[in-house]
């Protein structure tokens, strides 16, 4: 008996993935609700499990093909089965034939070269369409193995010799230049569906939205304080460290209190106003930048936070944030700083109306008291739709994140 592995539904309004990888080879035993596959979408990754104990006996669509909700991407073969699948991957082993992506096909084609001469390098030894080219240039052509004791030759095109001599204008291309120097190559990589969405959204929101971005600096030195006198005492009640993420968190709520437009909407001649705050927080995931939501941010304290940070940083690691949450957000916080950024105009994500941009913390010499003196300094940065947010307002947020981060007992005091 087999069970035909489709794609399940996704969300609303996405009709097909992209097979990011198959975590099984056909011939491989595989569990109940172990994952089978990595699908992408344009919103989201997620796993196809396995419905029922068994072998993988067929993949129809490997990493990097499109395919439809609903569509059939693989067999399962259940425990009846399991045998006749295995003596299959077996003699699928002994006469090795790889798997060969639709772009390689076509480079096969154009270079006159059969898929058994090219080794191929993709995952779970399919041929890819830099095999063919590396092929094509003369490095990476599988070698056929002569009968014992005999000559072992390259297996080669049709054209035998002929292409020996008369390389292909691939190959002339690929090859190093007189003195020398390297060979002058270039690669062809389709841009993954949550990559295409990521782009789709930044230029709507350039072209549909009165993008203004002003900024601000903040002495980091009482959080700094705060952090060194009572970290190890925190990490030991909650588990977690306590970052400066969770300040800017607390900070923002507050401010976007003060300046309800910032967490407001424009839907079509309407402003919607929103009495809760869910804040997208922006952070670094396995295939690009994701941007989960903290749901009713307004009711966490500094724990809450940092454990819903380190739990979406941890996911995102592992491409395991669930659709639902990447959905709904109200306002953004975007911590470049993490990766060195000194200053940035971040760009919002329709249909906020702001995001609030997080930088570099440097030691620089301030002006305090009239003396010099050194503090940990951050330039923040809040890009907003000037449509519905004027300047006045998007300064005076800023000036409110500053005065509760320089000033963090206003946090728990709440003024």
């Amino acid at each position: 008996m087999t069970v035909e592995l489709k794609v399940p539904p996704v969300g609303e309004s996405i009709t097909e993935v992209v097979i990011a990888a198959w975590h099984k080879s056909p011939g491989e035993r595989v569990e109940r609700d172990e994952p089978l596959a990595e699908l992408e979408s344009d919103k989201a990754t997620i796993e196809l499990p396995a419905p029922q104990a068994g072998v993988l006996a067929e993949i129809r669509k490997g990493p990097g093909e499109t395919a439809a909700v609903g569509e059939v991407i693989g067999i399962l073969a259940l425990a009846a089965q399991e045998s006749v699948a295995s003596a299959a991957a077996s003699a699928s082993a002994a006469h090795p034939t790889p798997f060969v992506m639709p772009a390689a096909e076509r480079a096969l084609a154009s270079h006159g070269l059969p898929a058994a001469a090219v080794a191929p390098t993709g995952p779970g030894g399919r041929l890819l369409k830099e095999d063919v080219e590396r092929a094509a240039a003369g490095d990476g052509v599988a070698r056929a193995a002569a009968p014992e004791g005999g000559p072992r030759s390259e297996a080669i095109g049709a054209s035998g010799a002929d292409a020996l001599a008369s390389p292909s204008p691939a190959a002339a291309r690929s090859r190093p230049t007189p003195g020398g120097a390297a060979p002058r190559q270039e690669r062809s990589v389709p841009l993954t569906p949550l990559r295409r969405r990521v782009a789709e959204r930044l230029v709507l929101a350039q072209q549909t939205a009165a993008l203004l971005t002003t900024f601000n600096e903040i002495d980091l030195s009482e959080v700094a304080r705060l952090r060194a006198a009572h970290q190890e005492e925190f990490q030991a009640r909650h588990g977690v460290k306590l970052g400066l993420m969770s300040f800017f968190v607390q900070a923002a709520v507050e401010a976007l209190r003060e300046i309800p437009q910032l967490n407001a909407e424009l839907r079509g001649t309407d402003l919607i106003y929103h009495d809760y705050c869910d804040l997208g927080i922006a952070v670094g995931a396995g295939k690009g930048l994701a941007v989960p939501v903290m749901r009713n941010a307004e009711l966490l304290g500094l724990a809450a936070i940092e454990r819903a940070i380190a739990d979406f940083a941890a996911r995102a690691r592992q491409n395991r944030l669930e659709l639902a949450e990447l959905q709904g957000g109200t306002f953004t916080i975007s911590n470049g700083g993490v990766y060195g950024s000194l200053l940035s105009t971040p760009i919002i994500n329709p249909p906020q109306s702001g995001i609030l941009g997080l930088h570099a913390v440097q030691d620089r010499p301030v002006a305090r008291a009239g003396q010099v003196v050194i503090r940990p300094m951050m330039y923040v940065a809040l890009t907003y739709d000037h449509r519905v947010v004027d300047g006045r307002e998007a300064v005076t947020f800023l000036k409110l994140i500053k005065a509760r981060i320089e000033e963090p007992a206003r946090l728990l005091l709440e003024i």
